[in-house]
């Protein structure tokens, strides 16, 4: 399961702002969004794809058995990690509504990102076991039933097709679109499958399944470790790739009444959900009467960013002490 491709999509989110009194010397802008998803019928579809994909990664294993094939426990092994990534998007969906408690005071998103980690745990380790259990059958090809892999072949195909269609009906959804892609990868996964079989049947090279299963393993494994830099870019708090940090405080220095900008901060909950705080310092002409107009301007620059969730720390001119603080973080 990708860390990005089961992110689930931002939306119902609350704004509380917080200010001190304006006899204060500095003001602080809280803009509090909840990280809620949008609940849809999508959520239906989802429970049918688990269950599709479910049943037909026992009825893999079963095959895989039943025909010698190591090539087909190989892709049983994918998708059961597809498994679990839909089983994911369907937990995280059904938590659509549920606000932010006492605690979780920025909502339940993280866990995509933990369930994503366990998902490339048990990826990466299934993978490892195929390669080891692969790599005798290349040095000493075993036989497999090539009708009988035809027709696994046949059946993958059509279940993982079933899911793409079930899926495809409301492909608005962020969460339920990446499902699809991610399911039309594994009929093209079962498509190769297929030839290779047609290929072992007519022509008896055995050699062909262990190859696609190292094929499909080494896939498995390059895909987990590339999720695994994501979420750990996540869990360290890492700037987002797509945020230049420099820009914005570029940017910030543009706004009318903006002397100076600092202690900027931005990270990301679950690789779309992103967070910043920043201090800004005003200029001696400006009126602290304006305030909620220099908050508007700058939380507009934020969100053209793709950053909705802000906090902002205004400090007055001359403010040594403000500066000194800000500089320590």
């Amino acid at each position: 399961m990708k860390i990005n491709q089961y992110t689930l999509p931002l939306s119902n989110m609350a704004e509380h702002e917080h200010k001190h009194s304006e006899n204060c010397s500095h003001d602080h802008d809280h803009s509090h969004h909840h990280a809620g998803m949008h609940v849809h019928p999508i959520t239906k579809n989802l429970k049918v794809a688990f269950f599709l994909n479910l049943s037909f990664t026992i009825i893999e294993i079963i095959g895989g058995i039943m025909t010698n094939s190591i090539a087909i426990l190989s892709d049983a092994i994918h998708d059961f990690g597809d498994t679990l990534a839909i089983g994911a998007a369907y937990y995280f969906e059904k938590l659509s509504d549920k606000k932010r408690d006492q605690k979780f005071s920025y909502g339940y998103r993280r866990l995509s990102t933990l369930a994503a980690l366990l998902n490339v745990v048990i990826l990466t380790t299934g993978s490892v076991v195929i390669i080891t259990q692969t790599i005798p059958r290349l040095i000493n090809p075993e036989e497999v039933h090539g009708l009988g892999m035809i027709w696994f072949a046949i059946l993958g195909v059509v279940m993982n097709g079933l899911a793409v269609l079930r899926l495809k009906g409301n492909s608005k959804s962020l969460n339920q679109r990446t499902v699809m892609l991610h399911l039309l990868e594994d009929v093209l996964g079962w498509v190769a499958v297929l030839v290779a079989s047609i290929i072992i049947y007519y022509t008896n090279w055995y050699i062909l399944d262990p190859i696609l299963s190292m094929c499909i393993a080494g896939y498995i494994l390059f895909n987990a470790l590339k999720n695994l830099k994501s979420i750990m870019h996540i869990f360290l708090q890492a700037i987002p790739n797509d945020i230049d940090v420099q820009e914005i405080q570029k940017e910030a220095l543009n706004i009318e009444g903006v002397e100076k900008v600092n202690d900027l901060h931005v990270w990301s909950l679950d690789g779309e959900f992103n967070i910043a705080s920043m201090h800004v310092f005003y200029t001696s002409e400006f009126s602290i009467e304006n305030s909620e107009n220099l908050k508007l301007e700058i939380r507009k620059l934020f969100s053209s960013k793709g950053i909705e969730h802000v906090t902002l720390e205004l400090e007055g001119p001359g403010n040594k002490q403000g500066e000194r603080n800000s500089s320590l973080h």
